[in-house]
């Protein structure tokens, strides 16, 4: 991986902290020309060290009132069952992170869902139907005190 130089940390700082600004403010914000700014935002893109711009929707506001961190552990841990699971989480829109774990369980999968109702129906329809978990265990998000997607540069 290339190294970042102090002039790349500055565009990716401020992309982090609003990904629509023009090649023109990101160049007089960062104190760099346009032509050199537009070169390392394109050269760290096809590097991908920026790997996409998006648009942060405020999850209550789009009407998705609940979110829950949800712990798996499956029944086995053949090939077969993993990549079962794997295709499940990348089909399913309400599962928004997914990682593999350290620990008693398996996986941690972050839901959201419209209301607690529909975290349930959601666990105990859809992913425990799979007929591969063993058992979830549900945090429900009471309040959130933090939220980012900035990396610390």
């Amino acid at each position: 991986m290339p190294e970042l130089e102090d002039a790349d940390l500055r565009l990716l700082r401020l992309m982090q902290a609003d990904a629509t600004l023009s090649t023109q403010a990101l160049a007089e914000r960062s104190g760099l020309s346009t032509s050199p700014a537009w070169r390392r935002v394109k050269r760290m893109t096809e590097e991908g060290i920026i790997e996409k711009q998006v648009a942060l929707v405020s999850r209550s506001r789009a009407g998705w009132h609940a979110m829950a961190y949800v712990q798996v552990s499956l029944l086995d841990h053949r090939e077969e069952s993993l990549m079962r699971f794997d295709r499940f989480v990348q089909t399913e829109d309400q599962i928004l992170e997914c990682a593999t774990i350290t620990g008693t369980s398996d996986y941690q999968l972050k839901i959201v869902a419209r209301d607690p109702e529909g975290l349930e129906h959601f666990i105990m329809r859809r992913m425990l139907a799979l007929g591969i978990v063993r058992s979830t265990v549900t945090n429900f998000v009471l309040r959130q005190t933090k939220f980012t997607t900035a990396l610390p540069l």
